[in-house]
């Protein structure tokens, strides 16, 4: 076997040949086990999805163990930049030395790999995402999508040039309680909607931190890759530092965590495939030290079709979606809750809207994968969802009413507005 791991013929392939050979040799019948043939609930092997695992931190090895729990997934490679993190990944998934990379590339130029997960910091998932793309990889990428809109539209070309199947880690989609919440307001169970109240959660601050050396097994420049040089820092990287940082992460939280309650908003208000036309807001900033990003903040997004979403830290408001309409409200997470409460007792009727349902985000991946149909999040959703939070950081950061064209994806006579929406990446990376 090659550095990259392979053998000169794809594992299919061997497969196949070798279950031929095995029954024709001496005309004597070959035994093959039932779980090789997919018999008793199994899948074969030749029809599970393998899977690569690129960042390998606590949300990365957390859904590479929720793949390896389905039976049509199988682990075969992993990569991560910290070679701790990478070893003990490869070792829950019982994978051999030569299936962990520290190198991303690496892992995407093997052809028997037929999906990835990204779950890096967000300044990697454009680049990331559309070489998977181009390698014809599927792919499943966590929130959000992007760093800027420009990457996310990056990502969105690169998915359905090549036409691969994508899944965005917006999870909440897959729970009964939110969808049930989006469907009651789609057929107007609280009336005419008007505004939707999100809180999310605030930003951090620290001090001025030195520079410390580089930890041994950690490729700190790989890490950075294309966001600007900075020495290493353990409150930088590779813990959850870095999201308040607009090196890599250029909304902090408001996109990093409110990406989640946007997409539910969006899918309650029946907004998926736009963003809005003005954007309004303000947010305290820390005053020194390492982290930049917002700490608190208070945003209005107006669209077209006259709804407003009002986005909050949970300072102001309680984590969570909360859809007001003329006639009572639905607030929904994890869970739902109702005004009046005679709304959650409601049945949504078969000639009514009825939502995408999938009771788990992966498993509606590996579906969709079998079936070529589009995931639950699929891309320009996920793009839209991103969007939308990445627009409200360019706004607090200008403190400015900002006005937006969604279908041309630019500002309305704001050149220094049109600026942020794109960075000069460090060499030799670029979209």
């Amino acid at each position: 076997m090659n550095k990259k791991g392979r053998t000169g013929i794809s594992r299919r392939q061997f497969l196949k040949g070798a279950t031929a050979v095995g029954a024709g040799v001496l005309g004597f019948p070959h035994v093959v086990p039932a779980s090789a043939l997919g018999a008793d609930g199994q899948v074969a092997p030749s029809n599970r999805v393998a899977m690569g695992f690129i960042g390998l931190g606590g949300r990365g090895t957390g859904g590479m163990r929720t793949f390896m729990g389905r039976k049509e997934a199988q682990a075969v490679a992993v990569c991560d930049v910290v070679t701790e993190r990478r070893e003990k990944a490869r070792n829950t998934a019982g994978l051999p030395p030569e299936a962990a990379y520290n190198d991303f590339r690496e892992l995407l130029a093997r052809d028997d790999i037929d999906a990835v997960q990204i779950a890096t910091p967000d300044h990697w998932h454009a680049l990331m995402s559309i070489a998977a793309a181009k390698a014809g990889k599927h792919i499943y990428c966590e929130k959000p999508l992007s760093n800027t809109i420009a990457e996310g539209r990056a990502i969105v070309d690169a998915v359905q040039r090549y036409g691969v199947v994508f899944q965005h880690g917006t999870q909440l989609r897959s729970l009964r309680a939110t969808r049930f919440a989006c469907e009651l307001v789609r057929n107007g169970r609280i009336g005419r909607l008007h505004t939707i109240t999100i809180g999310s959660p605030k930003g951090q601050a620290t001090a001025v931190h030195p520079p410390e050396p580089v930890p041994e097994g950690m490729d700190w420049d790989l890490w950075l890759g294309p966001a600007p040089y900075a020495p290493y820092s353990r409150y930088r990287a590779p813990g959850t530092g870095w999201y308040f940082i607009s090196d890599y992460s250029k909304a902090g939280w408001i996109a990093g965590f409110a990406v989640h309650d946007v997409d539910l908003a969006h899918w309650g208000m029946d907004t998926e495939l736009t963003g809005p036309v003005e954007i309004e807001g303000r947010a305290v900033f820390p005053s020194d030290g390492l982290y930049d990003t917002a700490l608190t903040f208070d945003i209005e997004f107006r669209y077209a079709n006259g709804l407003k979403i009002v986005l909050t830290d949970t300072g102001k408001n309680p984590h969570g979606v909360r859809f007001e309409g003329t006639d009572g409200w639905v607030f929904t997470r994890h869970d739902i809750d109702a005004q009046p409460k005679s709304l959650l007792k409601e049945v949504i009727g078969t000639n009514e809207v009825r939502l995408y349902e999938s009771s788990l985000h992966e498993q509606n991946f590996l579906d969709c994968i079998k079936t070529r149909a589009k995931t639950i999040c699929p891309v320009e959703v996920a793009h839209r969802s991103t969007s939308a939070p990445l627009l409200g950081g360019i706004a607090v950061k200008l403190g400015r009413k900002l006005r937006w064209d969604p279908v041309a994806e630019r500002f309305l006579g704001d050149p220094e507005a049109d600026r942020l929406l794109s960075y000069a990446m460090r060499p030799p990376w670029h979209l």
